[in-house]
């Protein structure tokens, strides 16, 4: 029954390999609570007592509010699928409200950090590196770029193709979540970057076909292949812990980078709501928080009557 559920979300409702996987685990933590394998769950046996009762366990062991919403969030999906197909014919989750959790501004690199980004790059390269050495230093710097300059997201980085990239139009296709379809403009620089990332990639594999735009080479055959999330991670935190002391330096920080950018440089909120490929306009106005979040800083920091 919870595998016909993840086929749903997967195949029909078009949810990311991730998504699903998360869904799954909340899922068989749900039955691990309940006292059952995931194969023997049986709706009719669960009330709505049992599912505050596994809310509060959950809160008892030290889980965050975040964590209990979101395991929440999964067992409503499976009930609501499950009264779809008639399997039940009430939903024991609706009424049930999940703990109010505090939602974080996002953080995001300073200007002047993303300048020391191509600064490093410019002053780390040297004609004294073997051809596959100077590879890799551009696809890095190749790949912080364009998540500063577009906004995508790690999983849409990962799966872009080189038919999605049009230079000549200065235009990327972008595929975003449940394969949503979107066109982000880029500018002339970030296009003279990529057509000498592909040059360089030509000349570095000459008739290889290696599928993937980002490419990675693996220690244990030495082939090249198409690069992973959890490299492409590192890579990030790598390059962008050179330059900043943020605790974190994901990707996701250079998406709420790019939007910060954005809106300081006068984009609407429809625009950016556009260019990120959110659903919902509410998605993207915490973005508004951040920036007068640093208004106020400035205020407090510079006007005579802000201090007591």
């Amino acid at each position: 029954m919870i595998q016909k559920f993840l086929d749903y979300i997967a195949i029909e409702k078009r949810y990311s390999a991730r998504t699903v996987g998360e869904y799954g685990d909340d899922l068989k933590a749900w039955c691990r609570f309940l006292g059952w394998e995931v194969e023997d769950f049986d709706p009719k046996d669960v009330d709505a007592e049992d599912v505050k009762a596994w809310m509060i366990d959950m809160l008892d062991n030290q889980q965050s509010p975040r964590s209990v919403k979101r395991r929440l969030s999964a067992v409503k999906s499976f009930y609501k699928f499950l009264l779809r197909v008639g399997l039940v014919k009430v939903d024991i989750t609706r009424a049930i409200v999940a703990p109010k959790t505090d939602k974080p501004l996002p953080i995001y690199f300073r200007e002047s950090e993303m300048q020391c980004v191509k600064i490093n790059q410019v002053r780390d390269w040297s004609e004294d590196m073997s051809e596959e050495e100077q590879f890799t230093h551009l696809r890095d710097y190749l790949i912080v770029e364009l998540l500063y300059q577009t906004g995508m997201r790690r999983a849409e980085l990962i799966g872009l193709k080189e038919v999605d990239v049009d230079t000549r139009q200065k235009q990327i296709r972008v595929f975003g979540k449940r394969a949503k379809e979107r066109m982000v403009p880029v500018g002339e620089g970030l296009c003279d970057l990529i057509e000498e990332y592909r040059q360089n990639k030509c000349e570095l594999l000459g008739e290889q076909v290696v599928i993937g735009t980002f490419l990675v080479r693996k220690k244990k055959n030495g082939e090249w292949q198409a690069m992973d999330a959890h490299t492409l991670y590192n890579i990030v935190r790598a390059r962008m812990g050179e330059v900043s002391t943020l605790k974190k330096h994901s990707p996701h920080v250079l998406r709420h980078t790019f939007a910060t950018a954005m809106l300081n440089n006068g984009a609407d909120i429809r625009t950016i709501q556009s260019l990120l490929g959110h659903a919902s306009l509410a998605a993207t106005q915490v973005y508004t928080h951040a920036t007068f979040e640093q208004m106020k800083e400035a205020y407090e920091a510079a006007h005579p009557r802000s201090r007591k």
